[in-house]
């Protein structure tokens, strides 16, 4: 038997330092990337581990929920151990107050961060709802689903929804003999691309552009891998799912 983890962008950042540590020969990997990473599945073959990448646009969410969809729908539910589902992917539009924006730009971002995740749980509770294994949902969020920011409204608001989705799929499922638990996890701040695209970014539409410059230099954040690694504790915890809504730094 072997543990399932699906997660998606898996291909750089806090995904992929989930994804290293998580190679392993009870465990078999599905990630879901823009992007596939020849790294990755390099490392999987040297550690014996099973991980499928799938090439797939996370912005086309209802393609990726329908290949999800039958991806388990082809496994044996008697062979596996556990189910996870881990919605790690983000993006975050042209920074800037929401009049000076790109309506494509924010709507990709709402896409890729609220309707993909959505979607993928709602893939994934249905196609292993007759499974009596433990399931699990851990959705990766950020304190800015709970405290406004001035010019990325449409990051904020993606994961204020990923916030809720999980409080109201967390109600459904403890209604039923088998339910998912599922959680909305903050992981803290995290030295990724999206930190330096603010960092980067024109301090007159961003009101906190100076705060992120010097959480950098004054080292106050965390690397993808020890982020990965509290984010791995947590899913791990007996009590996993009992607050739908979690800041990791407060566990």
């Amino acid at each position: 038997m072997h543990h399932l983890y699906i997660i998606t962008g898996a291909s750089r950042g806090l995904g992929l330092a989930l994804a290293r540590q998580l190679l392993g020969p009870a465990h078999r990997l599905l990630c879901l990337s823009r992007r596939t990473n020849e790294a990755l599945a390099d490392e999987a073959r040297a550690a014996g581990a099973s991980c499928e990448q799938w090439s797939q646009d996370l912005a086309d969410a209802q393609t990726a929920a329908q290949r999800l969809s039958a991806w388990l729908k082809g496994h044996d539910p008697k062979a596996v151990a556990s189910a996870t589902l881990i919605n790690n992917a983000g993006v975050i539009s042209r920074v800037g107050p929401l009049e000076d924006s790109d309506a494509t730009d924010l709507a990709h971002a709402l896409r890729v961060g609220l309707e993909a995740p959505l979607l993928l749980t709602s893939a994934f509770l249905r196609a292993t709802q007759h499974w009596s294994v433990p399931r699990k949902v851990l959705n990766v969020s950020s304190g800015l689903g709970r405290r406004a920011m001035a010019g990325s409204a449409a990051y904020c608001a993606a994961k204020a929804g990923m916030d809720h989705f999980s409080r109201c799929v967390a109600l459904e499922q403890a209604r039923l003999p088998h339910g998912a638990r599922i959680v909305s996890l903050a992981p803290g701040v995290i030295d990724t691309d999206m930190q330096e695209q603010l960092r980067h970014s024109d301090p007159a539409g961003f009101p906190d552009h100076e705060r992120f410059v010097q959480l950098q230099a004054q080292g106050l954040l965390s690397t993808p891998e020890d982020a990965a690694r509290r984010l791995l504790e947590y899913l791990e915890r007996p009590d996993f799912g009992q607050h739908p809504v979690a800041d990791v730094r407060e566990a």
